[in-house]
């Protein structure tokens, strides 16, 4: 086929150069994907940005993302392809080829749905850190004129972490405080722990 390519592609009908034309891109991005997803990386990680973090309850089902739809692509040409092969008609050789497209993207939106269920996150939420206790690191200054670091446990881990102050007083190093709430990312409103 691809020793004499001019000579072959000359003798394809125009549907088997359109799926040839779509089989070609889908695949090697089909490819690039299962690559990544093995070494770590998520092609859809960019492309499916969460504008609502705090309210996020998990992954849901995701049927339109761009893996779904490489994989639509995918096996739309092959099986397309297949089906011009096996002799069937412009008509249902389409149908076989969305049939199979749309069963590949219900696949995979599945797959990943159960799987999201597996997985933990290990970002980081500061939120939890509100109503735990830890030491001061280095002394808070008083009504939030500046800031300090304390030592406390977040998620299981012990973290040091920018703090402020509202009491009247500063906080010195050595001294329990407790968190209130989450002033900014990484920084904590405390108070000296009574």
């Amino acid at each position: 086929m691809f020793s004499n390519f001019p000579l072959w592609w000359e003798g394809l009908d125009s549907i088997a150069k359109i799926y040839w034309m779509i089989a070609f891109p889908s695949t090697l991005f089909f490819l690039i994907q299962l690559i990544m997803t093995f070494i770590g990386g998520d092609i859809d990680h960019d492309m499916d940005h969460d504008g609502s973090i705090d309210a996020d309850h998990g992954m849901g089902f995701q049927f339109l993302t761009f893996k779904n739809m490489v994989a639509f692509l995918t096996l739309f040409a092959w099986s397309g392809l297949a089906s011009i092969e096996g002799g069937f008609s412009l008509a249902i050789t389409i149908i076989i080829s969305t049939i199979s497209g749309l069963i590949m993207m219900t696949i995979m939106a599945a797959l990943f749905y159960y799987i999201s269920g597996f997985t933990h996150s290990g970002t980081l939420d500061y939120n939890n850190a509100v109503g735990e206790t830890g030491d001061v690191y280095l002394t808070i200054p008083a009504k939030k004129s500046g800031m300090g670091k304390v030592q406390i446990t977040v998620q299981g881990h012990l973290r040091t972490l920018n703090a402020m102050t509202e009491d009247i007083e500063d906080i010195k190093t050595g001294a329990i405080i407790e968190v209130d709430e989450i002033i900014s990312d990484s920084v904590l409103l405390v108070h000296r722990a009574r």
